[in-house]
């Protein structure tokens, strides 16, 4: 990663995470996308549990300056989102798909975020909650934990943590074979279940993305919006404010603020039609398209050839930033942000159709090879070849 991203104090590949647990179980299958325990609930050999904690990260910030300079409380139920899909959709990538038992985390500074806000998240999870149902997929609501802790978080902080119980048979391992097709989903565009256009930015990398998009306007305006240590020069050195409007008409702040998208809906349908010709999904968040590289442990390579042509909020971004464009596939999930590998041709059309029920752009972006090491390659739209080990 470049100095710029680290001097903020974040990392796309969470290496300082990774060391820290590196030593820890890792569950009944260590190569699930998600970590499998046994069933401690009825002690069932048939049986497993998933357990799954994530936050909407620094998107909350988003959210909040968002809100303050337009008073636009609709923002938080997407932040609601975010939180609920970072959770679900892992979990769904590792087989489980329904009956999902949630419960929030939410720490304020009571100072700065007041019961308005409060109400928009959490009611906003509720009303996802009642439209998930109509695709078939439960979520019940275990309440959760409002904390007043203005002295350690700054404005706010929204995470969920997620538990299932499902049959170890329906577990999916990422275990990807040559021959495989990749099959990819768009992040962007407007899903059947969505009510309006999504940038595809999802919930990674917000911190250099709104550094390196927006103007001091915001450091001068909001000092709580951002981490006092980080130096001068990486600190909002954009051009652009939230409600300015992007080369489409849409807002800055409406793109950045784009919920990220669930395929819950999707890949239920998928897993329970074609679970046995499934090799592996990947939720392309934390590490982007380096994401499956810590799953699989086999001498394969990724090959991904026909990525979708990157939406533009990821041009608005790289053009901010200066990234290389290496840096961008790696931090950032570039239009494709959930992949499948497919046994088959015949499954992989069909995985697309499925999607494009739901109004969601799907195709075959690449294959699997055989290879002396494991790896992911890919060519970017710029038609530079990338290759991640």
């Amino acid at each position: 990663m470049n100095s710029k991203y680290k001097s903020r104090g974040v990392s796309a590949q969470k290496e300082d995470v990774h060391e820290a647990i590196k030593n820890l179980d890792k569950g009944l299958f260590p190569n699930a996308f998600c970590k499998i325990l046994p069933d401690y609930i009825a002690n069932d050999e048939d049986y497993c549990c998933i357990m799954h904690a994530d936050t909407a990260g620094t998107k909350s910030v988003l959210a909040y300056l968002y809100w303050k300079e337009t008073g636009d409380l609709s923002v938080w139920k997407g932040i609601a989102q975010d939180a609920m899909v970072m959770n679900i959709d892992d979990m769904i990538c590792a087989g489980a798909t329904n009956h999902f038992v949630l419960s929030s985390t939410i720490a304020r500074n009571k100072n700065l975020i007041p019961k308005e806000v409060l109400s928009a998240v959490i009611n906003g999870c509720e009303e996802l909650i009642q439209e998930w149902k109509k695709f078939g997929i439960h979520i019940h609501s275990a309440g959760g934990e409002t904390a007043d802790v203005g002295d350690v978080v700054r404005t706010i902080d929204v995470g969920y943590t997620a538990f299932a119980r499902f049959k170890k048979e329906n577990v999916i391992k990422i275990d990807p074979q040559p021959g495989d097709l990749i099959v990819g989903f768009a992040s962007y565009g407007k899903a059947s279940y969505e009510t309006e256009y999504n940038s595809g930015i999802g919930c990674n990398g917000l911190t250099s993305a709104r550094h390196d998009i927006l103007n001091k306007t915001y450091s001068k305006n909001f000092p709580e919006s951002y981490d006092p240590k980080i130096p001068e020069d990486v600190m909002y050195i954009g051009n652009h404010r939230l409600t300015d409007k992007a080369e489409n008409g849409i807002e800055i702040g409406k793109m950045i603020l784009s919920p990220t998208r669930t395929f819950a809906p999707i890949i239920k349908e998928v897993v329970e039609k074609h679970h046995a010709s499934i090799h592996g999904i990947v939720h392309n968040t934390g590490g982007a398209h380096t994401k499956s590289l810590k799953y699989f442990d086999t001498n394969v390579q990724l090959i991904k050839d026909h990525l979708f042509t990157p939406p533009l909020i990821f041009h608005l971004i790289q053009k901010a930033s200066n990234t290389s464009i290496e840096e961008m596939y790696q931090v950032f999930n570039m239009g494709t942000r959930l992949e499948l590998y497919a046994s088959n041709q015949a499954a992989a059309e069909d995985i697309i159709t499925i999607a494009q029920k739901y109004d969601i752009e799907a195709q075959i972006i690449g294959r699997v090879e055989k290879s002396n090491q494991k790896g992911v390659s890919l060519i970017a739209y710029n038609g530079q070849e990338i290759s991640y080990h």
